[in-house]
Order: C-alpha cells, then structure tokens, then sequence
C-alpha cells in the first residue's frame, strides 16, 4: 500500500463528524482527520463556561481552535449523544450545510470515570450501572443509527466505534467490560445490515494512549513523556492521541476500505499498513511490543492468563459453529 503522510490531504472535500472530541482519543483523531483535509464536526458537552462532566479543563472549543490554527477547518458543536434528538438535529444540520457526510468516529465517553473504577464481579458498585450503559453504549447506537441513515441515500460512508483492547476484553468492572465488549462486536453486526447499503462500520482501538489523563497520571507532560518510562517501561511504546486518528484517516481513504468491514483494528496495525507514524516520527507498535507485566499486581497477571486461554478456546468454538451455520445457508441472492 502507497505510504501516506501528515501532509498528504487524502480527505480533502469530505466531511467528518468526531464524537467526544474533546480530549484523549477523540480530539486526536478530529486533528488528524482535519490534517488529512477534510471538515470536522467536533462534538461532545464541554464548551466554554460549561466544564466537562469529568470535571476536566478540555473543552470541544479547544480541539477545534487547535485544528483552525493548524489551518484545518472545524466545528465546534455541543451535543449530548445520550439524546437521540440533539444528534439527530445535528446530523440534520450536517446535511443542510454541506450536502453530505463521509465519516463518523464515535470516542464518546472513552475515559468516563466511572468505567474506570476496578472491581471483580462480585465487588461490583451497581448504582451508576444505568448511567454507564446511557453514555458509553446507548449513546453509540444513537450515533450510528442517524450515521447510517445519512450515509444511506450516498450509499457510502465510514462509522467507526473506538474502543479499548483489540481482544473481547476490555474495562476493570462489569459494566465497562459489557460497553467495551458492546463498542467491538455491534460494529460486526452492523457491518453485515449495512453491507448492502455500501457503509463500512468497524472497531478500533488506540494502543499505550497518552491522553491528557494519562500523562497527569504520571506526572509528565508530552515533551517529557518519556520520563514515565522510570515509572512504567511500557509507556516508552505509547502513543499520541494523533497517532490513531492518523491511521484512521489512512482507512478512511482507502479505496479498498470496504474489505475491512466489520473488523476490529489496532492503530498499529492499521499503521503498518498504511506506512502511517506518530507526529514524532515514531511508528509504537503496541502489538509487537513485549509487555513488562511485573507493574502490575499478580493477581492481574493471573487473570489475563486464565482470560486469554477461556477466550482463545471460546473463540475457536463459535468460529466453528458458525462455518457449520454458513454452509446451510443458501448461496447468492434468495429475492425471487
């Protein structure tokens, strides 16, 4: 495949929306989308004078400054995506302004404090269990639904969920494991309703990310990131939020996209295929990277052993299952 660049401006004349561009993964990926040349519709619910639910300073008014300065065009549009009328307002506004709507990737609710709480099964808070599954699963669907039903009548369009892990798990209490494992399968299950409608859906998720929380959580800032690396050796395979959304933008421009539906990706692979690196220069490759797992607590270690072996051999079941399924199923059209 051609390698791309930062400067090469592959989506130039489209149109991009960037749900929970606010900050982490989102905000990356609406700068690198912009860079690629398209115009980015950059949501979520914090502006100015109205502070993040997470109590964090970034605001979608920030990313979009970012993206103006660096001679991008975007959008800074509050919506609150657990409100399936805001979005499909917005969606409305999208198409009345420029006729069109090529790709949405959904960050909503990517570091929402409370899927980030640990916890086993059984020492499982509840009492917010209903506002989770409202943010980070409710809130996809709505998106995706009013995506799709504007991508429909161009018979095209990208829906990209971001997600956490490029394996089922994902998230440390059961109601982040169940919108993880939701943010990687719906999109296998969309891609199939929406393979006739010539939409791509699928699933990506960042490796190491330095988000903004994340370098507060080690006490660096992204010029001197690399001193975390005396902290946690596998932060020195991390990557910068902008690093994802370039890959994505390499996706989205990929006139073979459409073999990819349905998928989960990590961004490193998505950049070994694409030639895609960091703003630095760097190319982190979290999949190849050989994990230091003495930072973490054994009882973790434990658990990912006895996961990845109950996951491998779940797998394999359904897989076969389902070829035994396929083979019944007739071949080609059934419409008479």
């Amino acid at each position: 495949m051609a390698r791309t660049t930062s400067s090469a401006k592959l989506l130039r004349g489209q149109v991009a929306l960037v749900a929970g561009a606010t900050r982490g993964a989102g905000r990356g990926i609406a700068r690198a989308l912009a860079e690629a040349g398209a115009a980015v519709y950059c949501t979520g619910r914090s502006v100015k004078g109205k502070p993040s639910p997470y109590k964090r300073p970034e605001t979608i008014d920030e990313t979009a400054a970012m993206i103006t300065a660096a001679g991008g065009k975007a959008i800074a549009v509050r919506v609150d995506h657990t409100n399936e009328a805001e979005v499909k307002a917005l969606f409305r506004r999208i198409a009345r302004t420029h006729k069109r709507i090529d790709i949405v990737v959904d960050s909503v609710a990517g570091e929402d404090p409370l899927m980030g709480a640990y916890g086993f099964l059984w020492q499982a808070d509840l009492k917010a269990a209903d506002v989770i599954y409202r943010q980070g699963m409710t809130s996809r669907i709505i998106t995706a639904k009013h995506a799709a039903l504007a991508m429909m009548p161009a018979r095209r369009g990208l829906i990209v969920e971001i997600t956490e892990a490029d394996m089922i798990g994902g998230g440390g209490n059961p109601m982040a494991q169940a919108v993880k494992t939701a943010q990687k399968v719906l999109p296998l299950l969309w891609a199939a309703e929406l393979a006739p409608h010539g939409i791509t859906a699928l699933a990506v998720t960042p490796g190491f990310l330095r988000s903004e929380r994340m370098l507060e959580h080690f006490g660096v800032t992204e010029n001197n990131w690399r001193d975390a690396g005396k902290k946690d050796s596998n932060f020195l395979q991390s990557e910068s939020p902008l690093f994802v959304g370039r890959t994505i933008a390499a996706l989205a421009a990929d006139p073979k996209l459409r073999d990819r539906t349905g998928m989960l990706y990590g961004s490193w692979e998505l950049a070994r295929d694409y030639g895609v690196t960091d703003y630095d220069g760097r190319r982190p490759d979290w999949g190849r990277h050989k994990i230091d797992f003495s930072v973490l607590p054994p009882t973790w270690v434990d658990l990912f052993r006895t996961g990845s072996d109950l996951e491998i051999k779940w797998l394999a079941t359904l897989a076969n299952r389902t070829r035994k399924f396929r083979a019944k199923v007739p071949s080609g059209s059934t419409k008479g």
